[in-house]
């Protein structure tokens, strides 16, 4: 699971927030979003953090593995070395997986003020009206991604990948969010909760329901 990239402080995102937040929260949503209650929605909150908390822990430990590594790579490079660039390219490696688990502990320093600002009335109103979207739209959503997919199901893609999928297309439909702006949200979340090749597919397939939808809108 890729660190998250940030380019400004978490406070000036309510609606990247907003998106994970529904993200991890639309798996347990049971009764229709317009209905649920504070308490239920509050048990949203709780869950989702409860996730991203595992996810740091995780986290945390994979930095302090990749640290290690980095270090014996290091010391490796003297040691073993053949070569001058043999050596190079074991100390390049090193210090990459220190990198690595740099952004695994950046991740965890930003977890209190996502929580924070998860509880706020602006990210949890647009967590809910994407929720709801989804939930209303589905089937339209679902058919849109289906004509676009190339050797592929729907239902036989990573649940993950389906979320996102159907949540970026949602904001394209139905919210009036800018092309650019759903893929580049649905791509970063894609980075840190699917993997390189989960991120690349989701690029590809938004990409092609934007031209078809814009292909739409110009033959009217």
């Amino acid at each position: 699971m890729a660190p998250r990239k940030q380019t400004q402080p978490l406070r000036q995102q309510p609606r990247r927030i907003a998106r994970e937040l529904a993200l991890l929260s639309l798996s347990q949503v049971n009764a229709e979003p317009e209905k649920l209650q504070e308490e239920e929605l509050e048990h949203l909150v709780t869950a989702a953090t409860r996730t991203l908390t595992g996810e740091i822990q995780d986290a945390l430990e994979k930095a302090t593995t990749e640290v290690k590594r980095g270090n014996e790579k290091i010391l490796r490079s003297e040691i073993c070395a053949g070569s001058l660039e043999e050596a190079k390219a074991m100390i390049n490696e090193a210090l990459q997986l220190t990198k690595a688990a740099i952004n695994h502990l950046g991740a965890a320093v930003e977890l209190p003020e996502f929580i924070a600002l998860s509880k706020t009335y602006e990210v949890r109103a647009y967590a809910l009206e994407l929720i709801g979207v989804v939930h209303r739209r589905n089937k339209e959503i679902e058919t849109t991604i289906e004509t676009v997919l190339v050797d592929w199901q729907l239902s036989r893609l990573p649940k993950i990948d389906r979320d996102l999928l159907t949540m970026a297309v949602a904001e394209i439909l139905f919210l009036d969010i800018p092309y650019k702006v759903a893929v580049n949200e649905a791509v970063e979340l894609a980075k840190r909760y699917s993997d390189e090749e989960g991120y690349r597919f989701i690029n590809g397939v938004l990409r092609r329901v934007i031209e078809k939808n814009q292909a739409a809108l110009k033959s009217r």
